[in-house]
């Protein structure tokens, strides 16, 4: 590694010489002024709001049905083939949860329509119900 120059030694002492001189006191404020960049919060102004939910409608998020879940021992895992079975916590028959982006959002069942699995959802999570879980 060089040895910095005299020049380098200069700017920087120059810098820094400028830096303290723009140091000052803080000023002291005599009146405040409301700002009035803010738009007001009133019924007319909803629809403006419903153009901004449009902008975000198709944004992919992930949805995933959740049967249920275990913990096994990394030797068990390497021990699976074809055919095992592996035990969940969930009963069957128990309602499946419902998760997008990994908050639950719904439970259902499992339906079959035209040989493809799907879900029927039976509960919504309420908005407040969701509110209070991701507080958690």
């Amino acid at each position: 590694m060089s040895e910095p120059t005299a020049s380098a030694e200069e700017d920087w002492g120059a810098a820094l010489a400028e830096q303290k001189s723009s140091v000052t006191a803080p000023q002291v404020v005599d009146s405040v002024q409301p700002a009035d960049i803010f738009q007001k919060l009133v019924p007319g102004n909803a629809g403006e709001a419903s153009q901004d939910l449009d902008l975000i409608l198709d944004i992919p998020v992930t949805l995933t049905v959740e049967l249920g879940r275990t913990k096994i021992p990394i030797k068990h895992i390497l021990q699976l083939a074809q055919g095992s079975v592996i035990e969940l916590d969930a009963l069957a028959g128990e309602p499946m949860d419902v998760l997008v982006n990994g908050c639950l959002i719904a439970q259902g069942e499992v339906v079959v329509v035209n040989e493809k699995f799907g879900i029927r959802l039976t509960d919504i999570v309420t908005p407040s119900e969701r509110m209070r879980r991701l507080n958690r």
